[in-house]
């Protein structure tokens, strides 16, 4: 989805308004309820349906959305309180009108107009709300805030250290064109947009306050959407749910693509289960590994639901070139290839790779050894005659393209456009902010996941789950959007049901099983 300025949403807005009869009010209570939706999932999945929220609004159009909110989880039967930081007599417009219908429903309104209303609030651990929403300051904000907005925020960073935060529209405090901060900033877990995502909270300066990024439709019409420019997008929803293939009700597994995983080595025998074990989540009919002798019971072990062949080592333990004629049949017999998942970096793992490039004309992922294998020289994905998807951390895509890592982290979107033009492949470049581009497509970021995904195996996870994909006959850039964005959504739901501490791969791929039910075909 394209992102848009402040400026572009306020006139997609007014257009909306005034040129397709919905009223402000109208927009005001569908954002609300998008809120509230989310507040409710994250408790939902929390396994505490009747949560304490605490909503914070301000004056503005952001604290009408609040109010909103506020009524609908009342109506659902959760514990809402809502404070204003400001004076409710200078609430005026959809937001009073919104005030009033929360006031009718019997939610009081706590007001504290003055900075010292908020200066004696203490952060008891028996007295703290499950979640916060943050509804002070929208995208209107110019200049670092003051008043008794600057203390409300000030007390939506304090909470942000014990208790999840959704921001509406964007962070408190965050500008929503540039992305930086204006003196103190809401830290939220979640930013819940309105209509379309707003130009800053994609730039890497807002990745420490926008947490992940949900787009709630608010009835802006496709028509006004298709006007806007964009040189990136969000990768969310609204993108995917067509790109899953349907299945026909006599399907059978043979129908749905047969995945090939090359992986493993003595003492990473881990990284071919794990990247196995999430192809078998992603829909395709049957999942083979190809591993070196000396680990194939272990693989075998840990990846019942696949068919776990092995091959003669080389000197250093790994797979050989000569390894593919271990395979019962030929390797362009298999729908889509994954090679390097703990294959080592070895002269064996090169003549490998290479031998791969050379034969193979099935869709194929390259994933970490694979990646090292190549050193500096990806000009020679380019030569290969099939589709190739990369999955570099910035490590790898420093090697790849020759330069320190700290020049990828510092432009990761140039590092991406380098590498997708000397590959000719799609790239997906992992980190805090996924970035994905094919050939002559835009770039896409992926703002699902979370910093609990900083541990062993997450790659592995990733790339046997989309070369399962690959092998449904999923084009490799949509496969490419498809597994990055549900990958980090398995990841979130693991945390809101129990924490990002001690998030691992094992438990992603669990999580994964029922992923695809928020963009399944209906």
């Amino acid at each position: 989805m394209k992102a848009v300025s402040s400026e572009t949403m306020r006139k997609l807005d007014s257009a909306a308004i005034h040129d397709y009869d919905v009223p402000g009010e109208v927009l005001m209570d569908r954002a609300g309820f998008a809120v509230a939706a989310w507040v409710r999932r994250i408790a939902d999945t929390a396994g505490n349906s009747q949560a304490a929220v605490l909503l914070i609004a301000g004056r503005g159009n952001n604290g009408g959305d609040v109010f909103a909110a506020a009524r609908y989880l009342k109506e659902w039967q959760m514990d809402v309180e809502v404070w204003l930081a400001g004076d409710p007599a200078k609430v005026t417009g959809d937001a009073a009108r919104h005030m009033s219908r929360m006031r009718g429903a019997g939610i009081p309104l706590r007001a504290m107009p003055a900075r010292e209303d908020w200066a004696d609030l203490q952060l008891s651990p028996g007295d703290l709300p499950d979640i916060a929403v943050d509804g002070v300051i929208g995208t209107g904000i110019n200049g670092p805030v003051r008043g008794p907005a600057a203390s409300a925020i000030h007390y939506l960073r304090a909470l942000a250290q014990h208790i999840p935060v959704i921001a509406i529209d964007i962070p408190s405090g965050l500008n929503s064109d540039t992305g930086e901060p204006e003196g103190e900033c809401v830290r939220a877990d979640m930013t819940v947009t309105m209509g379309m995502p707003k130009t800053g909270l994609l730039q890497p300066s807002a990745l420490d306050y926008v947490g992940n990024i949900e787009v709630a439709d608010i009835g802006i019409v496709p028509e006004l959407m298709d006007t806007v420019q964009s040189d990136i997008e969000l990768i969310t929803p609204f993108d995917l749910y067509k790109l899953l293939p349907a299945r026909s009700r006599n399907a059978h597994k043979g129908d749905c693509g047969h995945t090939l995983i090359i992986a493993g080595a003595p003492g990473y025998a881990g990284a071919a289960i794990l990247s196995a074990r999430a192809a078998c989540r992603s829909g395709t009919g049957l999942v083979s590994v190809l591993t070196p002798e000396s680990v194939q019971q272990i693989v075998a072990a840990g990846v019942p639901d696949a068919m776990v062949h092995s091959a003669p080592a080389g000197i250093g333990g790994g797979l050989t070139a000569n390894a593919l004629e271990a395979l019962p049949k030929k390797i362009n017999e298999y729908s889509a290839v994954l090679a390097g998942p703990g294959i080592t970096a070895s002269k064996d793992s090169v003549a490998l790779i290479e031998k791969l490039l050379d034969v193979c004309r099935v869709p194929m992922v390259l994933d970490a050894d694979a990646l090292n294998a190549l050193g500096s020289n990806p000009q020679k994905i380019a030569q290969a005659g099939a589709a190739r998807v990369i999955t570099p951390h910035p490590g790898e895509a420093a090697r790849l393209l020759g330069v320190p890592s700290a020049d990828i982290q510092a432009d990761r979107r140039a590092a991406i456009s380098k590498l997708t033009a000397a590959t000719a492949a799609t790239v997906i470049l992992k980190g805090a902010g996924t970035l994905v581009q094919a050939p002559e497509t835009s770039q896409w970021i992926n703002l699902t996941g979370n910093p609990g995904m900083a541990t062993g195996g997450m790659g592995d996870v990733l790339a046997g789950y989309l070369t399962g994909l690959l092998a449904q006959g999923i084009a490799p850039f949509d496969a490419a959007r498809l597994a990055v964005f549900l990958h980090g959504r398995a990841a979130d739901l693991c945390a809101w049901r129990h924490s990002q501490a001690g998030l691992t791969a094992s438990d992603l791929v669990t999580e994964l099983a029922g992923i695809t039910r928020e963009i399944a075909p209906r």
